[in-house]
């Protein structure tokens, strides 16, 4: 069989189509992304075909783009040569709340619930529900199978997911639920097969647009730096991160709308709000400016200053893992962190640093380095398939008709 794995977003759509053989084994047949779908946009397709890199633009066309670009994924995936079927497609889904702690197949009641949390999430749930009801549409006999970023935290200890709140407000399901799992999984995964200490005290930091910390023991979450909703923990591309509430309350007395502080502390905020140039850590690296610079430096600080709290939760450190866009390809942030954590005892290996880019998993510490240090190109897609095949094995319900390419087995 073969599942496909989306995540869609505010003007992306990233696929990859995944093929599994008798004995259960996964690879990527196609991977690849749709940008540039907001309206008034030029849209682009990218994708990577048995380990050719292809680009083109299509031409645009009325309508939704994430239509548009359904179905151009549809022929492409219809000229496949020897394409087993299509069992599942299977979504990234940000945030399952209190109710949803393991990957489900999506039904309308289970959308209507995970639609109340596009709030603590708007700029990922509303579009990856979005992305359920097109691709449901196109592929209206194939099961949508969702599986949830928070899951991974659900072993999360009660005093690591509580807030200090009345039971009237905690009981409504106000809580620290934690992001980035499905990342985290396929990171914890990599270093039980690389290596001895996967079960030991491990932190896992994904870098990116989002960023957050995870800290892991026996392959589980213990603590996370993304709380209640995405905004948490960590500064970001466009995201504040950790804000005293005050902050709130004094933006509210100065006349701040619901609507401004939502567009304030999602999209003007974080790298892009301090430097005033870009949420993209490349073009800040490149700009000359003080506040390029200033902008960089605080988040290498919060980095550190949130992984001293992690280490503190796991007591100690055995494995420190590097992810996300950020974290799998700037070796300066990497050598920042890590010279930060000096006092842990980590040393760095200067070489595999500046080679490790994100292309495969790389240890970049010395041998005598008493904390292992990796790179890990994170792989969500594939978490999800894996999720989806799990939903798919446990289903008592008849196989549903699938999708089939051209010269489909």
């Amino acid at each position: 069989m073969s599942i496909l794995s989306v995540n869609a977003g505010s003007s992306s759509l990233k696929f990859a189509l995944y093929c599994l053989d008798e004995h259960g084994n996964m690879a990527a047949m196609l991977t690849g992304s749709f940008q540039g779908l907001e309206p008034g946009a030029s849209p682009q397709l990218q994708y990577t075909l048995e380990g050719t890199l292809r680009q083109c633009l299509f031409p645009i066309e009325k309508g939704d783009g994430f239509v548009v670009a359904l179905k151009q994924l549809q022929s492409l995936i219809t000229s496949l040569p020897k394409l087993p079927a299509i069992r599942a497609v299977s979504h990234r889904i940000v945030h399952g709340g209190a109710k949803y702690r393991d990957s489900v197949m999506a039904r309308p009641d289970i959308l209507k619930d995970l639609a109340q949390l596009n709030s603590l999430a708007p700029l990922h749930q509303p579009h990856n529900l979005k992305g359920v009801e097109v691709f449901g549409q196109a592929f209206p006999q194939i099961p949508q199978v969702l599986c949830f970023d928070t899951a991974y935290h659900r072993t999360l200890p009660p005093m690591e997911s509580a807030m200090a709140l009345p039971p009237s407000i905690t009981d409504q399901g106000v809580r620290r639920y934690g992001f980035h799992g499905l990342s985290y999984q396929f990171i914890m995964d990599s270093l039980a097969a690389s290596t001895q200490r996967a079960h030991q005290r491990v932190l896992m930091a994904h870098l990116g647009n989002g960023a957050s910390l995870c800290a892991a023991q026996n392959g589980v979450s213990l603590a996370t730096t993304m709380g209640f909703s995405t905004l948490d923990g960590l500064m970001m591309g466009t995201r504040v991160g950790a804000l005293d509430p005050g902050v709130i309350l004094y933006l509210l007395e100065k006349g701040y709308t619901h609507d401004q502080l939502v567009h304030l502390l999602y999209s003007q905020s974080g790298l892009l709000g301090v430097s005033g140039q870009s949420a993209d850590m490349r073009s800040l690296r490149l700009s000359g400016s003080v506040m390029a610079q200033n902008a960089i430096s605080l988040f290498i600080h919060r980095v550190v200053r949130e992984s001293g709290a992690m280490v503190a939760c796991l007591k100690g450190l055995d494995v420190l893992a590097f992810s996300g866009g950020i974290g799998e390809h700037d070796p300066l942030l990497r050598q920042a962190v890590c010279q930060e954590l000096s006092w842990l005892g980590i040393e760095l290996d200067g070489s595999n640093n500046e080679l490790a880019c994100g292309e495969r998993i790389r240890k970049i510490s010395t041998d005598a380095s008493p904390i292992e240090v990796w790179v890990i190109p994170t792989d969500e897609g594939r978490v999800c398939a894996q999720l989806a095949h799990q939903v798919l094995m446990k289903s008592t319900d008849p196989p549903s008709p699938s999708f089939k390419g051209k010269g489909a087995t």
